[in-house]
């Protein structure tokens, strides 16, 4: 019996809006298209090897200086963090609340466990995610980014319950499949594109329940 759903955040259950579009008015129009994409795949790249390194306010302040820091030094142009934050959205994938929803209602615990800065639950609120999971797992909480099986050992301690009791949905096949298997989880891989993957829509969770 599968007690707990566990959730990775961004490719999952959140789309990155693509940045560049909303920083392209706040550039001078001497920086391309090309070099505004560069820096902010760059910056990003970045985050992604330090996310877990965002532990608390001051240090996701920090976090984000260097990550402002990296944009600025690509484009040759200062940027600064309050704009590259305010770049930076989410949005819910049309898929996502139908499934939670659903599971909700079937009383499976719903966690979000994800290589991310302390500051996802508020991330997850905003979006309208807050009130329909039971718990969020961070890297910067755990201290560990998957597939360290740390932060799944942290998912399970939350959830209250085995490793062969949960099950974690992911967008990777090296980050959330393989570190969930590492930790004895069963772990479906999405590609909302079919092309890969075990599902292509989070509402197939629960035919794998």
């Amino acid at each position: 019996m599968t007690r707990a759903v566990f959730l990775d955040a961004l490719g999952t259950l959140l789309e990155l809006e693509p940045p560049w579009t909303s920083l392209r008015e706040r550039l001078p129009s001497g920086v391309s298209d090309w070099r505004l994409i560069s820096a902010l795949r760059a910056e990003m790249a970045y985050y992604r090897e330090h996310a877990h390194e965002g532990r608390d306010e001051a240090s996701l302040r920090e976090l984000r200086e260097r990550c402002a820091a990296v944009v600025s030094d690509q484009l040759g142009i200062e940027v600064a963090v309050e704009e590259l934050v305010e770049a930076i959205r989410f949005r819910v994938y049309p898929d996502v609340i139908p499934a939670l929803d659903a599971l909700g209602s079937r009383g499976v615990k719903l966690i979000a466990v994800s290589n991310w800065d302390y500051a996802l639950p508020r991330v997850l609120d905003r979006c309208g995610l807050g009130e329909r999971l039971d718990g969020t797992v961070t890297s910067a909480a755990v201290g560990a980014r998957k597939p360290d099986p740390a932060i799944f050992s942290a998912a399970l301690q939350l959830a209250g319950c085995a490793a062969a009791e949960a099950l974690h949905v992911g967008d990777t096949a090296e980050e959330d499949v393989a570190g969930a298997r590492a930790a004895g989880i069963r772990a479906l891989l999405i590609d909302r594109d079919g092309r890969a993957g075990d599902i292509s829509s989070l509402r197939e969770i629960d035919q794998h329940l």
